[in-house]
């Protein structure tokens, strides 16, 4: 396994013996992109608008314009690509933000810190469309229910060709490291799903604040990376779907979305286990009209708009009036709906602490520079 030292290098920079953490860094990650897309919130009336933070690709545009006809209330709608971005660009404060979608484990960091404030059910009488399993899953990150409404869940695993790969052979996240798929294979640009794997490999969870294991999935990812085609988010699908790799790390949506313009691709979540993931949305303290927060947030969950988004993002919905309506062979799907035994399997992201964060700051860089 090969062993770099930029881990050992970094702790005596910071003059730290093996087992401490690394101080605080001074920069964020993706700080430089908090300046863009700014509306000029803080000068203008709100009461008529909602100001909607969301993951890109992640809402049919028509909805958003069908929500303004309906109610006469103005979106302002930005988009992001990471969790981590998300993070950066609402704790920039530059722009207030009435209601956001986002990943579990960071929605947990935002309403640790306060940021979230309790949605009215009673004004969002459409939630009764929201299968109560999927509100349940949500108390792994907001225990009481509170603050959050799930939007789409899913899991991460292997989205592989069949005329490339023996799907024998994807019941493990160790065909990854096979070096028969050289330059074959596409790895998720992100350092949570990424470093979920190798700690998959290892049998430890994807939320360890260990150091030494925390360097040895860097062991394992950079003893992986000569194979690895190339890093990516959004566009791994469409590179699956033309057949330029044989392998990839993808969520269980893109997977789907692939095998939806490729009949010869198919999806595994392996036997060491994954990540279960909600996005949910959530109302931040900087909402300046809660009211019109609600509206959206309820018109969101009714049956025509979810099918509609459902259509559009192809990702797993909570939404039991949109399942219902299903064909069964899509009901049965489990790479859109993952069964009970595979999503038991599954662990949710914590929200790492702050020291830990800087440290996989460190380790991303290392494996991205090597």
């Amino acid at each position: 396994m090969i062993k770099y030292m930029h881990t050992k290098l970094f702790r005596h920079r910071y003059g730290l013996p093996q087992n401490q953490y690394p101080k605080k860094r001074s920069c964020l990650l993706l700080a430089a992109l908090c300046s863009l897309m700014l509306y000029g919130c803080g000068s203008e009336d709100a009461s008529n608008t909602v100001t909607v933070l969301n993951y890109g690709k992640y809402f049919d545009p028509k909805m958003i314009e069908q929500f303004e006809e309906e109610t006469g209330i103005t979106v302002k709608y930005e988009e992001y690509e990471s969790p981590e971005e998300m993070y950066a660009k609402y704790k920039a404060g530059s722009i207030h933000y009435d209601v956001a979608c986002t990943s579990d484990y960071i929605i947990q960091k935002l309403i640790q810190e306060g940021e979230a404030l309790d949605i009215n059910f009673d004004n969002i009488p459409e939630y009764s469309n929201i299968d109560q399993k999927y509100i349940d899953y949500c108390k792994n990150f907001d225990t009481e229910t509170r603050f959050t409404l799930p939007y789409f869940f899913g899991t991460v695993g292997i989205l592989y060709n069949t005329t490339m790969v023996d799907p024998a052979e994807t019941d493990t996240w160790k065909i990854l490291w096979d070096e028969k798929y050289s330059g074959q294979i596409i790895m998720e640009n992100s350092v949570r799903d990424t470093y979920m794997v190798a700690q998959k490999l290892l049998g430890t969870s994807c939320n360890t604040t260990d150091l030494d294991t925390l360097d040895r999935c860097l062991d394992l990812l950079l003893e992986q990376k000569p194979l690895v085609q190339a890093y990516l988010t959004d566009e791994t699908a469409d590179q699956m779907a033309i057949g330029n790799a044989a392998l990839a790390e993808v969520y269980s949506g893109e997977a789907a979305y692939a095998e939806s313009m490729n009949d010869d691709l198919a999806f595994s979540v392996p036997k060491e286990g994954s990540n279960m993931w909600v996005d949910a949305w959530f109302i931040p303290k900087t909402c300046r009209n809660k009211k019109n927060a609600e509206t959206f947030l309820n018109y969101l969950c009714r049956a025509d708009v979810a099918m509609a988004n459902f259509d559009y993002v192809y990702y797993a919905t909570p939404n039991k009036a949109v399942f219902e309506q299903l064909d069964e062979d899509v009901q049965n799907d489990e790479t859109i709906f993952p069964s009970a035994e595979i999503l038991d399997n599954c662990e949710f992201f914590q929200p790492l602490d702050e020291i830990t964060t800087n440290y996989y700051t460190e380790l991303w860089e290392a494996l991205k520079s090597y």
